[in-house]
């Protein structure tokens, strides 16, 4: 890792295959009030004009602007490599299609001065649809004081890449972006929770999220290959005990419903290794509660997963059952 420069604010710009908005989210972070700034653009194998693109704002911006081209292997191996060559006290994270307000650095570097006890700061999100005018309200619960990422983000994920401004040590200390395609991010807070990294809030907005068409970097929620979402939501559950979350709590009990439901459609897709892992996590996380869990496992054994998985989502359907009082609303539901 290179040699720390105090005061600087490094961002890490993943992009593939997306050149206009990636100057877009280059300009942001060229229009800061603050500096120093430093900015490094991480390439993940785009096979269209984007890499001209960087040549030209590299020779265009030659003292802020640095780059690093990869095999495509993902965002999170593409943040990593952008990680692996910052110099900033400061660590920021910048989707490519999303925008920094132009303040931002010089709210969040000045909240983390008065604030040294925190390892983050953070402020409202602004949501801009492709048609129509931003938002008024902030974005998730981007507008809610919290002192920590857990236990609510066993709930959802209630900020987005680009809302938190990072103390250089506090990514050190989390380690290393994961290689999973989709959820990197959510998995990198969980770890950054996991630290008991205290936030500090600031009350105004400080980068917008784009809502397009287009390919989003971490995709538009859609679901998991099974292997990958055991894996996600096992180094979730797993941050969360870190934190010091206990079992018996509404967001654990959330977290165990999701995995409940997740395991079941796995078993309706026929995959029954990760129906199974799935409910083994969803029981390890609501403890000695959930008798229904315990009555799906005892029919499991004799019907088996698949065979059972599809049965309940049948059913599901069947009753259109709807959200238990353990299922929580999500922060962009309320927004």
């Amino acid at each position: 890792m290179p040699e720390i420069i105090e005061n600087l604010v490094s961002t890490i710009i993943p992009v593939y295959n997306r050149s206009q908005m990636l100057t877009e989210a280059v300009d942001s972070v060229l229009a800061q009030t603050y500096r120093p700034i430093e900015i490094i653009i991480s390439d993940d194998g785009s096979g269209d004009e984007t890499r001209h693109v960087i040549h030209k704002l590299a020779q265009t911006y030659p003292y802020e602007i640095r780059f690093v081209f990869n095999e495509n292997r993902g965002a999170g191996p593409a943040r990593e490599a952008g990680r692996q060559l910052a110099r900033g006290e400061f660590i920021q994270y910048l989707d490519s299609d999303d925008r920094l307000l132009p303040r931002k650095f010089e709210i969040q570097v000045k909240a983390l001065r008065e604030h040294p006890e925190c390892g983050a700061a953070y402020g409202y999100i602004r949501l801009c649809p492709e048609k129509g005018p931003p938002k008024l309200e902030p974005f998730k619960w981007s507008g809610r004081e919290f002192p920590t990422l857990f236990p609510w983000l066993l709930v959802d994920r209630w900020w987005n890449t680009d809302c938190p401004l990072y103390r250089r040590s506090v990514c050190d200390a989390v380690g290393p972006w994961t290689d999973l395609r989709y959820s990197q991010d959510y998995e990198y807070d969980g770890r950054i929770g996991a630290l008991g990294t205290r936030l500090v809030h600031c009350k105004e907005f400080v980068c917008e999220q784009r809502h397009h068409d287009q390919n989003r970097q971490t995709g538009h929620g859609g679901w998991l290959d099974p292997p990958d979402q055991v894996r996600f939501f096992t180094s979730l559950y797993n941050s969360a005990i870190q934190a010091g979350v206990a079992i018996d709590t509404p967001e654990m009990r959330h977290l165990s419903r999701r995995l409940f439901l997740y395991g079941r459609r796995c078993g309706a897709a026929g995959d029954a290794e990760a129906s199974k892992n799935f409910f083994e996590l969803a029981v390890k996380a609501v403890g000695k509660k959930g008798w229904d869990l315990r009555i799906y496992q005892t029919m499991a054994m004799g019907l088996g997963w698949g065979n059972l998985g599809s049965l309940a989502c049948w059913l599901d359907r069947l009753l259109q059952r709807k959200p238990g009082p353990m299922t929580k609303k999500l922060s962009w539901m309320e927004s």
